[in-house]
């Protein structure tokens, strides 16, 4: 089963980070990625950039409204996430405790639907399976650059 962990903070987590030697937080998230790597579970992860660069389209008026971040006052901001494969929620979980996060940060935990679970013979589940492949052949495809 793959799992989406969610890194959220809070504006006094936001603060506290920004207190802490970049060299430090750097070397905690990469010894905690290459740990996830090591047992073969990291699929995908991203850190995201500051919210002051982003935006949030609002749907609740047709056209949707577009408004450039910072959002004013924050609860919560989603910071970044880990995909990992996981063998259960607990497995998850575990994982999960291991992210060198501090107070007022958090980690959602979701499990990403497979494809499999969907109808088959449904059009669209269909057409998303072709995508699937052809976007891993393209992966997968020399890239036609030299290599010296």
């Amino acid at each position: 089963m793959k799992y989406m962990l969610i890194m959220r903070s809070n504006d006094a987590a936001v603060e506290a980070y920004e207190e802490i030697d970049f060299n430090e937080v750097i070397a905690a998230m990469g010894a905690y990625n290459e740990s996830l790597i090591k047992a073969g579970v990291l699929l995908a992860g991203e850190g995201l950039a500051d919210a002051k660069e982003g935006f949030v389209v609002d749907f609740d008026s047709t056209p949707p409204v577009v408004t450039d971040g910072p959002y004013g006052e924050t609860k919560e901001l989603f910071n970044g996430f880990w995909i990992i494969q996981a063998s259960s929620p607990e497995e998850a979980a575990e994982w999960a405790k291991r992210c060198p996060l501090g107070p007022g940060a958090k980690l959602e935990v979701r499990r990403v639907h497979e494809l499999e679970e969907f109808p088959q013979d449904n059009e669209w589940i269909q057409k998303e399976a072709g995508w699937r492949e052809e976007a891993e052949g393209k992966l997968a495809a020399p890239s036609g650059e030299a290599k010296a």
